[in-house]
């Protein structure tokens, strides 16, 4: 009995040095995703105000990627980046996904430069603050919950698809009230997808994978979690900001 005993808590133990050892990879792979995510957000802060700084001293340069021919370049490149990044990081080195998400970083910044000379810079900095807290709180529920998030993530990918085709034609339309609608529902999707992309996250995570791997997993991670941010936090800006 006594040894039956000495060999279960053995057992208990173990296990429990275990699952310890797993958290504290998930906690590290966790951290470092959160790292590049935020590395890229700061890359795209500080290239769209310094943009904006230059556009607005009439640069030439400047004004030829945010006008004109080149401008639509600089608007479809982060599309192009995060295709080949989805579809081809399964045959690229980590340093190359690295430096596409540097770059995909860099293009955002050129993009969203105008909302510097649109908006006042406390609407920026509140509003951004505003959609940082929203992330958070989403981003920690979705990694503490115990609740599959893969049905209520499925319902939110048929929204934005529907929210994308609205986007397209209210192009042509030019409405005001749908654009309005646009932006709550747009809130709504990317508050949602902040959670079902840190559990999908959580869930891809392989204790001792190889470092190779992991840290291509990790700026994957980093790419979803800086596209939700990103549009949370352009989305709020269309329903709260004030105008210069």
């Amino acid at each position: 009995m006594a040894f039956g005993k000495y060999t279960n808590d053995y057992n208990v133990r173990s296990r429990a040095s275990s699952l310890s050892a797993v958290d504290e990879g998930l906690r590290k792979f966790m951290l470092r995703v959160y790292g590049y995510m935020s590395a890229g957000l700061a890359i795209t802060g500080v290239i769209s105000y310094l943009f904006a700084n230059a556009y607005a001293s009439g640069n030439a340069l400047v004004m030829s990627l945010m006008q004109g021919p080149l401008a639509f370049v600089v608007m479809f490149a982060p599309l192009g980046i995060i295709l080949w990044m989805s579809f081809g990081i399964n045959k690229m080195s980590s340093r190359t996904a690295q430096n596409l998400f540097w770059l995909l970083s860099a293009c955002y910044g050129i993009s969203l430069a105008s909302i510097f000379l649109v908006y006042t810079g406390a609407t920026i900095a509140r509003v951004f603050f505003i959609a940082a807290s929203m992330f958070l709180t989403m981003s920690i529920w979705g990694y503490t919950t115990k609740r599959s998030l893969a049905k209520m993530g499925s319902f939110l990918m048929m929204g934005l698809i529907g929210l994308i085709i609205a986007s397209i034609v209210n192009i042509f339309l030019g409405s005001s009230a749908l654009q309005f609608a646009m932006s709550i529902i747009g809130v709504i999707i990317f508050a949602g997808l902040t959670a079902y992309d840190t559990q999908v996250i959580k869930e891809i995570y392989v204790e001792n994978e190889n470092s190779e791997d992991t840290t291509k997993k990790a700026v994957m991670g980093a790419l979803k979690l800086y596209l939700d941010l990103l549009l949370l936090f352009q989305y709020l800006l269309m329903l709260f900001g004030n105008r210069e």
